[in-house]
């Protein structure tokens, strides 16, 4: 696993990246780039909303293509961020450019295979499938990858610091294992985000004003988080600490083990890696 680290863009200084789709995940990934030093006279960016490459130009000082045809052919990387749902006629359009210019083919696409993207990209394409989430847009992201066979150990690596810009990166073997991966870290966010709510929640009606409830439940929940990552311990161990026996800790977490809270998040995850199964079998029948 590897954590953002600013500066460091191995192999890829006389690079050319290409982004197919300017939304916010790729400019979160140009942000990310440019802020480590990354040539924007090196990017090209296109998409059909003239607004949004115009909001990147300006931005970022990188270049717009004329259509995603142009980009690919200036390109030696090339940054799938389109939506899944246009995925299809997005790579078949460009599979003509992708075979005989032959880049790197990074998607970023949720739940789109990698079969179907060699299928619609006319096969023996260098691909790497990876699976960032929203946190990226701030820098803070965490990111999973995959590599088809024949990807180089350069690609991966190349591939690698393009996300590590917005985050941490790690790598799966199988690619099945994505399914788990949007399941944990990809809806993960909104986990977090629905704890929040209902401590936030619950603090206001103790009492507390609403603003201050608030306010201690973000700061407490990036704490934990920041002492989690920077700690050697597990937070199994980490809880411990913070669990006296017969005090108020050890009485509210009897109260949420006693409701299944472990149970509650085991199925929810196995449902959203169900569901994520579900959508790439239509993503790739459509």
């Amino acid at each position: 696993m590897n954590q953002k680290s600013a500066g460091k863009l191995p192999d890829m200084s006389t690079r050319t990246i290409a982004f197919i789709g300017g939304g916010n995940m790729a400019g979160s990934l140009i942000g990310g780039l440019v802020a480590d030093g990354y040539s924007a006279a090196k990017i090209y960016a296109s998409d059909t909303d003239g607004e949004k490459l115009a909001s990147l130009s300006a931005r970022f000082g990188i270049r717009s293509a004329s259509d995603n045809l142009d980009a690919v052919k200036q390109a030696d990387v090339v940054v799938l961020a389109v939506k899944p749902q246009a995925m299809e006629k997005v790579a078949k359009d460009l599979a003509e450019a992708v075979q005989q210019y032959r880049p790197l083919v990074i998607s970023i696409a949720a739940g789109v295979r990698e079969a179907h993207l060699q299928k619609w990209l006319g096969n023996n394409v260098a691909l790497i499938r990876t699976m960032p989430n929203t946190p990226a847009m701030l820098q803070a992201g965490a990111t999973v990858l995959h590599a088809a066979a024949g990807v180089t150990k350069q690609q991966r690596s190349i591939a690698e610091t393009i996300l590590r810009s917005v985050g941490l990166t790690c790598w799966v073997k199988e690619e099945d294992l994505m399914d788990a991966v949007t399941a944990l870290s990809g809806s993960g966010p909104a986990y977090f985000f629905l704890v929040m709510e209902a401590i936030e929640q619950a603090g206001a009606e103790l009492g507390l004003p609403a603003d201050i409830a608030r306010l201690l439940t973000l700061q407490t929940a990036l704490g934990a988080a920041r002492m989690a990552m920077e700690s050697s311990e597990g937070p199994a161990t980490l809880r411990s600490y913070v669990t006296s026996p017969g005090g108020t800790t050890e009485s509210a977490l009897k109260t949420l083990e006693a409701g299944g809270v472990r149970n509650l998040f085991r199925q929810a995850l196995r449902d959203a890696k169900e569901r994520s199964e579900e959508i790439s079998a239509m993503l790739g029948n459509n």
